[in-house]
C-alpha cells in the first residue's frame, strides 16, 4: 500500500484557475489539435484518419463518471472522430462548425446551462470564441499565442499529448472528485 498522496495529472493551478473550474457541468473541446496532435492522415479511398491519445480518453470518461456532460465542436470531422465519439459516450458532437462560440452557446442552452458552466479547450485562432464565452477557457500548451493570452488556463501538454486529460483532471481536483478516483485506481 503506497503511503504517498495519489499525483493528479495536472500542476497544482492556482485559486482562481480552480475558482474558474469548479462550477464546469459541461467540458467543451475542439477536435483537431485538442484531441489529436492536428495531424491528418490520409487514407488510400480518401478518408482522413486521425490518432487520439488513450490519456484523453480516459479523462473524457472519468468527467462522465462525475456528472460532467462532454463534448466536442469542430469544423472538420470525418468517420475516424464520430467512431471515437461513440467509443466513448460523447454525446455531444457537433461537426462542420467554424462558429465555435455559438456552438457552445447552442449545447449550454440545450441543457439548461449558463456560460459559467461550461468550459471549452481549443488550440488555434477559430477557438477564441469560444474560449472568450465559457467561465472556464482553456488553450493548449502548442497552441496559438493569441488563445494563450486570453485563456484562463494553459496546459502542460500538447494537444493530442495528454491536453485533454489534464484540463479533465484540473476540472475533477477543483470539484473534489479527483482525489476520490485516484484512491480507487489504486485500490
Amino acid at each position: 500500500m503506497s503511503t504517498t498522496p495519489p499525483r493528479p495529472y495536472c500542476d497544482a493551478p492556482t485559486p482562481d484557475v480552480l475558482r474558474r473550474a469548479e462550477p464546469v457541468r459541461l467540458a467543451l473541446f475542439d477536435v483537431d489539435g485538442v484531441l489529436t496532435d492536428g495531424t491528418v492522415f490520409v487514407g488510400g479511398s480518401g478518408e482522413p484518419l486521425q490518432a487520439f491519445h488513450i490519456h484523453d480518453g480516459k479523462g473524457l470518461r472519468m468527467l462522465q463518471d462525475a456528472g460532467i456532460e462532454v463534448g466536442w465542436i469542430t469544423a472538420r470531422g470525418g468517420h475516424s472522430v464520430m467512431r471515437r465519439a461513440e467509443e466513448l459516450g460523447v454525446r455531444h458532437v457537433l461537426r462542420g462548425r467554424s462558429d465555435k462560440g455559438d456552438a457552445l452557446t447552442e449545447v449550454a442552452e440545450r441543457l439548461g446551462l449558463g456560460p459559467e458552466a461550461c468550459a471549452y479547450t481549443g488550440d488555434d485562432l477559430i477557438d477564441l470564441p469560444a474560449i472568450r464565452r465559457a467561465g472556464f477557457g482553456v488553450a493548449v500548451a502548442d497552441g496559438h499565442p493569441q488563445l494563450h493570452a486570453q485563456a484562463d488556463w494553459v496546459t502542460a501538454r500538447p494537444g493530442g499529448r495528454g491536453a485533454v486529460r489534464e484540463v479533465a483532471e484540473l476540472i475533477l481536483h477543483a470539484q473534489g472528485h479527483l482525489e476520490p478516483m485516484l484512491r480507487r485506481a489504486e485500490g
